[in-house]
C-alpha cells in the first residue's frame, strides 16, 4: 500500500485522468425501459470536479467497453474531448491517447472498477480503483476511494489531483470570495 505522501507524489505529475464510464462515471446499473431505451445516472459532484480538472489543464478522457449516447451528451457537456466508447481492448484506446497528447505513462491516471480495467491500470503512473470495484482491481490500485461509482467516487480523485498540484484552494476560493 501507497503512504499518502507517495501518492501526492505520483498525483502531482498527472496531466490526464482516463475514467472508465460504468460502475465509475456511474453506479454500474444499467437501467432498460420497456422500449429497449437505455438511461445511465451520473453524479453531478463528478461533473463539476471533471470541469476543475478542464479549468486547471488536466486533461479528462474516457474509455468504455459499451456504446451509450447518454454518456456522450454528458461528457461534452462537461467539456470532455476525450470519449473512446465500444472499446472492448481499452489498450488500444489508451496508446491513441499517450501518442495524440504526447504523455508519458506516469503522467496519467485511470479510475476503473472491473478486470477489463486492469490492462490500462497496469500501465500508467497512478490507478485508482473505486471502493466497490472487483477485488482484483482495488489490489492493483493505489488508491481505493472512500466512495463507490456513481457516488463521488470520481469527485473525490479530482479533488486529491488539484491538492497534489496546488490547485484546489484556487479552484474552490473563487465560490467562497
Amino acid at each position: 500500500m501507497f503512504t499518502q505522501k507517495e501518492i501526492y507524489i505520483k498525483a502531482k505529475q498527472i496531466k490526464l485522468i482516463i475514467f472508465d464510464v460504468d460502475g465509475v462515471l456511474t453506479d454500474g446499473g444499467i437501467y432498460i425501459s420497456d422500449d429497449g431505451s437505455e438511461f445511465k445516472r451520473f453524479n453531478s459532484l463528478d461533473g463539476h470536479g471533471i470541469k476543475m480538472l478542464t479549468e486547471f489543464n488536466i486533461e479528462p478522457a474516457i474509455i468504455s467497453a459499451r456504446s451509450s449516447k447518454s454518456v456522450e451528451h454528458r461528457m461534452l457537456k462537461l467539456g470532455v474531448k476525450h470519449i473512446y466508447q465500444n472499446q472492448n481492448n481499452k489498450l488500444v484506446a489508451y496508446n491513441k491517447l499517450l501518442k495524440n497528447l504526447s504523455l508519458k505513462p506516469e503522467q496519467i491516471a485511470y479510475m476503473g472498477d472491473d478486470v477489463i480495467d486492469l490492462p490500462v491500470m497496469s500501465k500508467i503512473g497512478l490507478p485508482v480503483a473505486v471502493s466497490n470495484a472487483h477485488e482484483l482491481v482495488k489490489e492493483r490500485a493505489c488508491i481505493v476511494t472512500s466512495n463507490a461509482g456513481g457516488n463521488g467516487a470520481v469527485r473525490e480523485v479530482c479533488d486529491l489531483l488539484l491538492k497534489s498540484q496546488n490547485l484546489y484552494d484556487k479552484a474552490i476560493n473563487r465560490y467562497l470570495d
